[in-house]
């Protein structure tokens, strides 16, 4: 049996980017052979994407793409398994590649986005390939397009928080909110467009919290009201103190620079995806147990 160094399994990675265990397999199967072994793992990988298809994707990219008049622009978020891969070129190129798309192309859903043309393929099988690549599960899950007659600006923080602003006045202005807007998180541009669903659980949290004061009803009612006043101010854009200056809200800095907002869209990598937690000293116990 040949001697299969750690060395030889590097190069083998950095040739395909397959896992580092499937990389030893191959030159086990091609006893030592790198070109072997490099064929065995280009056979492989195709079958790849169906064995990692039902793993939990909770990491990613969010991708950003603006059309250079300002006019068209799209968020995308790309999830894949781990934070490694989401620093991988090749998926940082594939995102990127999938934003400007959807941007340029306007499809109807992620269904009608996997079927636009890419490469010498589609953008599925251009993901499907990835998979193979990667050894992990890329997941295209959501996205925002806009068209206006007005302007767009953009914001991405680290690759995992991303911001779409449609807007009208300075280019500083846009920026200035899409910024504001990743690190403030406001859940809607007023008040009336917070969702009644978290109106909701706002209200029994504070009704709760009342009622333990142990007041009368009618005053108990308006802690309630007073409560949830305070609330929209905090999550409504414009309501909120301007992070660069909060002498001011956003409504008043927009007012003073003689600029509107019209929507934005806020995303979050793996916001609402639950992820899997582990017991690590468990799975290599687990793993010690079951080879011996």
């Amino acid at each position: 049996m040949a001697n299969i160094t750690a060395g030889m399994v590097k190069e083998l990675r950095e040739k395909t980017d397959a896992p580092m265990m499937e990389c030893k397999k191959a030159l086990t199967e091609a006893e030592g052979d790198l070109a072997r072994a490099e064929e065995i793992l280009r056979v492989k990988l195709g079958n790849k994407a169906s064995k990692a298809a039902s793993r939990v994707t909770a990491e990613g990219l969010i991708g950003l793409f603006i059309t250079p008049d300002a006019k068209q622009g799209a968020v995308i978020e790309v999830n894949c398994e781990t934070d490694f891969v989401a620093k991988n070129d090749d998926f940082i190129a594939f995102v990127n590649a999938v934003a400007e798309l959807t941007a340029t192309k306007n499809p109807a859903d992620v269904d009608a986005l996997s079927a636009l043309p890419m490469g010498e393929g589609t953008v599925e099988t251009t993901r499907s390939a990835l998979v193979g690549k990667i050894g992990e599960n890329v997941a295209i899950r959501r996205f925002e397009r806009i068209g206006t007659d007005n302007k767009l600006a953009s914001y991405v923080h680290s690759g995992r928080i991303g911001v779409l602003v449609e807007y009208s006045g300075a280019d500083e202005v846009g920026k200035d909110v899409a910024m504001h807007i990743a690190a403030t998180k406001p859940k809607a541009l007023n008040s009336e467009g917070v969702s009644a669903d978290d109106i909701a659980k706002e209200r029994s949290v504070a009704e709760q919290k009342a009622a333990e004061s142990g007041k009368p009803a009618d005053i108990v009612a308006k802690m309630v009201d007073g409560t949830i006043a305070k609330y929209l101010k905090e999550v409504a854009l414009v309501s909120q103190p301007f992070v660069k200056n909060d002498k001011q809200t956003i409504e008043q800095m927009l007012k003073e620079k003689g600029a509107t907002v019209s929507r934005f869209t806020l995303y979050v990598v793996g916001e609402g995806i639950e992820k899997k937690t582990s017991d690590f000293a468990a799975e290599v116990a687990a793993a010690a147990a079951g080879r011996a």
